[in-house]
């Protein structure tokens, strides 16, 4: 992680879980880390968690990656202020617990493709605009999920493992679209298996299934982002012991 010490990185859906986890190694690893979240005071909260040094290298932005203006306006901003982006975790993502052939649930459908698909290529546009503009080796990350490779037997997931699907295919893209750029920037796809975060409120999970906590999966963002340059880690699957699926 060193030579990741005092760059850029970006980090949504970072208010709680996965993404609050990341941000806060983040900063600790040295990093200047901004936090993107719709509840941008419980990123802020975070810093209360870190020691005083890491605090200071927390910021924290408001922006809904499902809104194409305020990605724009957001990454601008961070241009600005910071001069651009190194690393990108593309983290946000939201689940609506209803049958995928359920009648009236259109707008479901839409926000759920509006942050798991739409909002991370855009995010991941901007960053490597400014990644390439700035000769940077950086890195793009996205937060997956074994959805993303197999339907897991859980009710009511709707169009969530569609919407995962769509990440692993567009990580491969990017990494097609990044060599043919002639760029040594990296892309890789992180897939954690059932994780103890509030998006499981908001599905119907078996009693007793076993869980990761968020802190494992921002330890494999870290291992993936400091590896050699000539490493690339494409995809990285963690599963909790004794899961089913």
């Amino acid at each position: 992680m060193d030579r990741w010490h005092g760059k850029v990185a970006v980090v949504t859906g970072a208010s709680s879980g996965i993404g609050a986890a990341i941000v806060k190694d983040l900063a600790k690893a040295g990093m200047i880390t901004i936090g993107l979240a719709r509840r941008v005071e419980r990123v802020e909260q975070l810093k209360k968690d870190l020691p005083k040094e890491a605090a200071a290298r927390l910021h924290a932005m408001k922006c809904d990656v499902s809104v194409e203006t305020d990605i724009e306006r957001t990454f601008q901003r961070i241009r600005d202020t910071h001069g651009g982006v190194d690393v990108l975790v593309n983290n946000a993502g939201i689940v609506r617990s209803n049958n995928l052939l359920d009648v009236g649930t259109a707008a479901d459908l839409r926000a759920v493709l509006d942050t798991n698909v739409t909002g991370l290529v855009l995010c991941s546009q901007w960053a490597f605009k400014s990644m390439v503009e700035r000769k940077v080796a950086g890195h793009i990350v996205h937060i997956n999920s074994i959805a993303g490779h197999s339907v897991p037997f859980l009710p009511k997931l709707n169009i969530y493992p569609g919407t995962k699907h769509a990440v692993t295919a567009l990580t491969e893209v990017m990494r097609q679209e990044m060599r043919e750029a002639g760029t040594k920037i990296k892309v890789t796809s992180v897939s954690p298996g059932g994780v103890k975060t509030e998006i499981l409120n908001s599905a119907e999970i078996p009693e007793g299934m076993p869980l990761l906590e968020a802190e494992d999966i921002s330890a494999a963002v870290l291992y993936a982002i400091g590896t050699p340059p000539h490493v690339q880690v494409h995809e990285l699957i963690i599963k909790p012991i004794g899961e089913a699926f």
